[in-house]
């Protein structure tokens, strides 16, 4: 009974999770570029030091012990692409992502497409942190224009033609799902996920560039709902295992008496 309490507990804890899960990918249903998270699950197995005396061995040996401690999975499925106009927005069509040169040195990775010209006049995300390798808008500028392979040019006024500010470059990942979030729709890149894999947009399997246009996030609504409902009552039914061992413990406490 003992036993039964402590797997009907993991259970609720594992239940939590996947709703927290849940509300964070509800929550952020209309955030450029989000990539929503479930909770993989895993069984625990009662170890050899917790088999009770006497009791048959070969009836022990695998003996359910609950649920393990969940682990939360980022799915990088594409997102549906939302028309904006602006060139200042891009989004990415494939498995790439934009790399970034952090402040402090480091680098980190995003698929956050809406872009501007930072304080240093380098093409930056929109809180301003500078794509890598870094690309020059001049002051002058009036227009921007990238191609579906990353090609950047900038239109000056006086020149007839577009002139070159540089060219987008991309990364790509063996396992983007082991990829540490930072917030903002930066990554990083862990053992889990692998060395980033460079290549140029429309090369290398790290897909092209749409400019006016953002990648929207891959959360969808009526999915996420049906998986709360789930969670729910697979939580309801975890409670009352709890309460069932609590009230077996209860008649067994009275029969000492």
């Amino acid at each position: 009974m003992f036993d039964a309490l402590a797997i009907g507990a993991t259970g609720m804890h594992a239940q939590q999770a996947t709703v927290d899960a849940i509300a964070n990918n509800l929550a952020n249903v209309q955030t450029t570029g989000f990539k929503k998270s479930r909770i993989v699950f895993s069984d625990l197995v009662a170890p050899a030091a917790t088999q009770r005396a006497g009791a048959p061995l070969a009836a022990l040996q695998g003996a359910g012990a609950g649920v393990a401690l969940p682990t939360p999975v980022r799915l990088f499925e594409g997102g549906d692409l939302k028309k904006t106009d602006s060139p200042w927005d891009i989004a990415i069509q494939g498995d790439g992502f934009l790399e970034l040169a952090m402040p402090d040195g480091s680098r980190a990775y995003t698929r956050g497409g809406t872009l501007k010209v930072n304080a240093d006049g380098q093409l930056a995300t929109a809180g301003g942190i500078p794509l890598k390798p870094g690309i020059l808008i001049p002051d002058n500028a009036e227009a921007l224009v990238i191609s579906a392979t990353g090609r950047v040019q900038v239109r000056i006024p006086g020149q007839s033609t577009p002139v070159e500010a540089g060219q987008l470059e991309m990364v790509r990942f063996a396992n983007p799902g082991g990829l540490l979030a930072q917030g903002g729709n930066v990554y990083r890149a862990t053992d889990a996920s692998g060395e980033a894999i460079g290549g140029k947009p429309g090369e290398d399997g790290v897909g092209t560039v749409a400019q006016g246009s953002l990648e929207g996030s891959n959360v969808k609504l009526v999915e996420e709902m049906v998986n709360l409902m789930v969670a729910q009552r697979a939580y309801e039914a975890s409670a009352k295992v709890v309460q069932a061992s609590d009230e077996m413990l209860g008649i067994v406490n009275g029969l000492r008496r």
